[in-house]
């Protein structure tokens, strides 16, 4: 095992990923930039060392500096956590370079999977359905209209190198056609420093399931089941659950094996997820993307499968086999994940960073978890995700797991700046999430305007 590792993240992300080396006997190196000095992350680790000022782009996106720190501090390895690098090709093969383990896929998996267009030609070659759309990228309106004018409205734009919810547009009708692609192009260029885009049918009313797969060095590859994570905002992610009640025993081994399937065709290592789009309607289900790291919502995944996915990672990538076969993993009840976010539902989520004046977290009881990086007297800094902590609960079913949910949040006090708890908790005691009735376009379309109007 290594003897040290080097956690290239901050924040909730990072105290977890601390905790898992902890348990396993494996010191950890925090970085930090000028902002986060006094952080949680910070505190815990064996070693710390500052790579940076607040801004992100001269710290947590630092390539130079964290590898520095991970040479200064001896560190064998380095977890990415999610966001930031953890799907930089290019980082992964300086790590490579600099003989320094990067917990995570390969930099050429990384790229297979991490390009849009390219990643559906090998879902195609592994025989996962895809959705009509573009065969390779796209790059101006007028190539636009003509292969949207093909599949058929609504079509969706998305960003060839995209993720989280960037680069992304519903276009109706030929008519908001080229405003949005001009529009979309222009985002994905700030965003990713890459324009290219390109366009699939949409499916609606959808589902957005997605599956955690594992695979080690020796050619293993197992499923941790599905997540729903259909409960988002502007293709932002609010709260997830596993098992979905959307989906069937039958379903459920189609959409897994199509996942291991995909897994096993591009050769994956370590924790992924492969995203996929279900029309409830046909019951047909279409690759969505898949994200080559942790996710934030891995949580909910190791309370029903009771599979440790940090500590796994770090197994995998120290050349160990998966500690577990398929045959092994048992699913047991149901869980919800709540993010807990600084902003301010009523004027648009608008991020409220701010000094914590006092806190109490929920806990006690079976089956409930916070992860959190926050504590009294801490300031949420104005430069990073609004993202502050993580509720996640585990019942016996799906009610079980919603009553112990409400409690938990009921519970959640933060003082000193405005949080969503209490959106979130209006939003489990919605009769159509109790029903398990919604889908991708519930919380913008129905569940908001309704929300808003209380006051």
């Amino acid at each position: 095992m290594f003897n040290k590792i080097l956690i290239a993240n901050r924040g909730e992300i990072a105290v977890r990923i601390i905790r898992a080396a902890r348990e396993l006997g494996v010191q950890t190196v925090a970085v930090y930039s000028e902002a986060d000095k006094e952080a949680l992350h910070v505190m815990l680790a064996d070693e710390a060392i500052c790579i940076g000022p607040a801004r992100s782009a001269q710290s947590y996106l630092n390539m130079n500096n964290i590898l520095e720190a991970a040479v200064a501090t001896g560190a064998q390895a380095i977890h990415p956590g999610f966001g930031f690098l953890s799907e930089n090709s290019k980082f992964a093969r300086l790590c490579e370079e600099m003989n320094i383990k990067f917990i995570g896929p390969s930099a050429e998996v990384m790229d297979m999977m991490g390009d849009k267009i390219n990643a559906r030609a090998e879902m195609i070659k592994a025989g996962v359905p895809v959705t009509p759309g573009s065969e390779g990228e796209v790059f101006t309106s007028k190539e636009a209209l003509e292969i949207a004018n093909k599949i058929g409205y609504p079509v969706m734009l998305k960003a060839s190198a995209g993720g989280g919810g960037k680069g992304i547009r519903k276009v109706s009708s030929a008519n908001e056609l080229v405003a949005a692609f001009e529009s979309a192009t222009a985002e994905a260029t700030a965003a990713f420093g890459n324009g290219a885009m390109f366009i699939e049918r949409m499916i609606s009313p959808t589902r957005h399931i997605e599956v955690q797969i594992l695979g080690d060095s020796y050619g293993h590859i197992v499923h941790l089941g599905e997540r729903d994570c259909s409960l988002q905002r502007n293709n932002q992610k609010v709260l997830e659950e596993s098992p979905s009640i959307a989906v069937g025993h039958t379903l459920r081994d189609k959409m897994t094996a199509a996942a291991v399937r995909a897994a096993a065709h591009v050769g994956y290592e370590n924790a992924g997820t492969i995203e996929f789009l279900l029309d409830e309607a046909s019951g047909n289900f279409y690759f969505m993307e898949m994200n080559t790291r942790v996710q934030v919502e891995h949580p909910v995944t190791e309370f029903v499968s009771g599979v440790d996915i940090v500590k796994e990672q770090i197994r995998i990538a120290d050349g160990e086999e998966l500690s577990v076969r398929q045959e092994d993993i048992q699913f047991r009840g149901h869980a919800i994940e709540c993010r807990i976010n600084a902003e301010n539902p009523k004027f648009n989520f608008a991020p409220q960073p701010g000094k914590i004046t006092n806190l109490f977290l929920p806990s006690g009881g079976v089956g409930l978890r916070v992860d959190s990086a926050m504590y009294t007297g801490y300031t949420i800094p104005p430069y990073y995700d609004s993202m502050i902590a993580k509720v996640i609960v585990h019942g016996e079913n799906r009610f079980e797991a919603l009553m112990k949910m409400q409690r938990a949040l009921m519970e959640f006090e933060v003082e000193g700046l405005t949080t969503n708890i209490d959106f979130q908790l209006e939003l489990i005691a919605d009769a159509n999430v109790i029903a398990g009735d919604y889908d991708t376009s519930f919380l913008g379309n129905t569940f908001l305007p309704k929300y808003l109007a209380e006051d």
